[in-house]
């Protein structure tokens, strides 16, 4: 067999063989793990619906309606049960956390109060900030059954009523703004 002459078309021709194939490769995997993917993050979704509000009867998701507030949007789940709305859930975010986006889901019943919180997403400080998941910790339990009309949603040090994470001041001041935001939202026009 014969050795082929190393040239610049041969090179470039070769080059372009494999991108093409690796993008096609690429291209490929990314259509067959789309759907997987979307019905994951509805899954996620739904799941974080149910854990901050009371038990209802219809579908997560039917009636959503949307805020914008500060450049992003703000995302109401109405929950009702034999057609009374038991609670709103509110997707949240902030940008402030130690390793900034924060994303949250705010239970909020019809007066306002807070029924639960379930983190969405986040890159805090593992060991530090994350301890406000609930798996991680049991520091989130104080906001349950608190009415942001009465109680401030701030941290100790800033004159408020939320015991920081320890060593974590940041992510909890962060978290704190992002129900804050969800709660004005909601009283000012996001109850429907």
């Amino acid at each position: 067999m014969a050795k082929k002459e190393s040239s610049f078309l041969n090179m470039v021709l070769t080059l372009f063989m494999v991108t093409l194939i690796a993008s096609a490769a690429l291209g490929y995997l990314y259509e067959l793990t789309k759907g997987p993917i979307a019905a994951s993050k509805l899954a996620k979704l739904n799941s974080a619906i149910t854990q901050v509000v009371p038990e209802f009867d219809t579908i997560p998701g039917s009636e959503i309606y949307k805020m914008g507030v500060e450049g992003d949007t703000l995302v109401f789940y109405p929950a009702m049960k034999d057609s009374v709305l038991v609670g709103t859930a509110v997707s949240t975010f902030t940008n402030n956390g130690f390793s900034g986006y924060i994303n949250l889901m705010v239970g909020f019943l019809p007066d306002g109060t807070i029924h639960n919180i379930s983190v969405l997403e986040h890159k805090e400080t593992p060991g530090l900030g994350d301890k406000m998941q609930k798996k991680k910790s049991k520091w989130s339990i104080q906001f349950n059954g608190k009415n942001p009309a009465e109680f401030k949603l701030k941290v100790t040090k800033d004159r408020g009523d939320v015991d920081a994470i320890t060593a974590s001041t940041i992510s909890s001041r962060a978290y704190c703004e992002a129900v804050d935001r969800a709660y004005k939202a909601y009283m000012e026009g996001g109850k429907k």
